[in-house]
């Protein structure tokens, strides 16, 4: 007999990376050529000394059990990051922040503390997008509405495909900017268009911006949703709340440290959740994490290296790989010559080089699935691997190929 559990699980779905190793399955690699990982979003470039330096000097401090909220001085340098870098009035450390462990836990976590199961929730999400979006909606007992973000819509979510009657129902929306896989960052326009839907019909947006860090032109960060939200007035960040991490602005994905900001009413009933699902932040972790988001230097030259390898990637990918420069974030998302799961199986098979299928990242809906055609290619790696691999890109495109669906594709 098997036990009882939430039924919800059954409708989770493989995550992408399991999707990938199945599709890919038992193909040998080719001999003489070594790996080369652009599939999955993991930032490899060291770790700043400083951040280990921090994290060292503090091991002694793991005798104590940490608070949920915090320390005073964790939250005062987030509070102080977010304010330099969004130029915004003084946050309140207090009520107006919390460190989070990533913020791909938050991110989850968000949805089970606000969504009420038993009242037929909505929740919107970009299509493609990032999965945990998904699980989060359905592990809280919400539905889902995927809106298709594409080069025709601008890569905006289509607020117009909600039908009039279901935004009663909306209570979380999931906004990605940075997009990922797209790069695509929200204006202001866009912003005062959602920030006005969630006061006409009363929802939360929950602003996932993890690559808000990783842009190519220093005079021009991407515009973060609190820096809109107190452009337009909106000095309480009103049914708003951000989430955003260390682990791509730092290199720093195994500390698990982020941070969620904005909306003091939210954040007090997600620190209600959290201090029950015991998602307190060691103290070690939190010293590496002050010396983090107190330092800059690391960041500007982070961002130097990536666009290095954009400026030397892109351009020669593009003729084969249709993929125009992002707006910020560490990904092309290419066209494909065919099919995604064919073009990633060929990839790997003949260049041991791997990249994400796009329709991984999609949902089908009314037969589409805007993710289809498209590949994810992360330039995470060093760039004599990133240069390495893009030589084999093109000289896979040399034999001009078309690409067929693979029979062993997951659902």
């Amino acid at each position: 007999m098997n036990p009882r559990s939430n039924p919800a699980l059954e409708h989770l779905r493989p995550y992408p990376f399991e999707r990938l190793r199945s599709l890919l399955g038992a193909l040998p690699a080719p001999a003489g050529l070594p790996p080369i990982n652009l599939s999955i979003g993991e930032p490899r470039h060291p770790t700043p000394p400083l951040l280990l330096e921090a994290y060292a000097r503090a091991l002694p401090t793991i005798a104590t059990y940490p608070a949920t909220r915090g320390s005073d001085e964790l939250r005062s340098a987030i509070a102080q990051w977010l304010t330099r870098r969004y130029r915004l009035a003084p946050l309140d450390p207090h009520s107006q922040v919390l460190p989070v462990i990533g913020s791909r836990e938050a991110l989850f976590a968000i949805a089970q503390a606000l969504i009420d199961p038993h009242e037929g929730a909505l929740v919107l999400v970009p299509n493609p997008g990032y999965q945990i979006y998904e699980g989060a909606a359905l592990l809280a007992g919400a539905q889902l509405r995927y809106l298709p973000t594409t080069e025709a819509n601008g890569w905006r979510m289509p607020w117009e495909a909600i039908r009039a009657h279901d935004w009663a129902r909306v209570r979380l929306v999931y906004a990605c900017s940075p997009g990922n896989p797209t790069g695509a960052v929200m204006d202001l326009a866009q912003w005062q268009e959602l920030f006005a839907l969630a006061d006409r019909h009363d929802f939360v947006i929950a602003a996932d911006e993890c690559y808000s860090e990783i842009y190519f032109n220093e005079d021009q960060p991407p515009l973060g949703a609190l820096e809109a939200a107190r452009a337009l007035g909106r000095t309480q960040y009103e049914r708003l709340v951000c989430f955003s991490s260390l682990s791509k602005r730092s290199n720093a994905p195994g500390l698990r440290s982020g941070l969620v900001a904005g909306d003091a009413r939210i954040l007090a009933k997600f620190l209600a959740y959290r201090t029950y699902h015991g998602c307190a932040m060691s103290p070690a972790v939190q010293a590496a994490s002050i010396a983090a988001w107190n330092d800059e230097a690391h960041v500007v030259e982070n961002r130097r290296e990536y666009a290095r390898k954009f400026a030397s990637t892109q351009p020669r990918i593009l003729p084969v790989l249709p993929a125009p420069m992002p707006q910020a974030a560490f990904y092309l998302w290419a066209r494909a010559p065919g099919a995604d799961t064919g073009y990633a199986r060929s990839l790997f098979a003949e260049q041991n080089v791997l990249v994400l299928p796009g329709s991984y990242l999609g949902r089908l809906v009314d037969g589409h699935n805007p993710g289809a055609g498209y590949v994810r290619i992360a330039l995470v790696a060093s760039a004599e691997e990133v240069g390495e691999a893009t030589g084999r890109i093109l000289a896979h495109a040399a034999r001009g190929q078309h690409f067929s669906e693979s029979p062993t594709e997951l659902p």
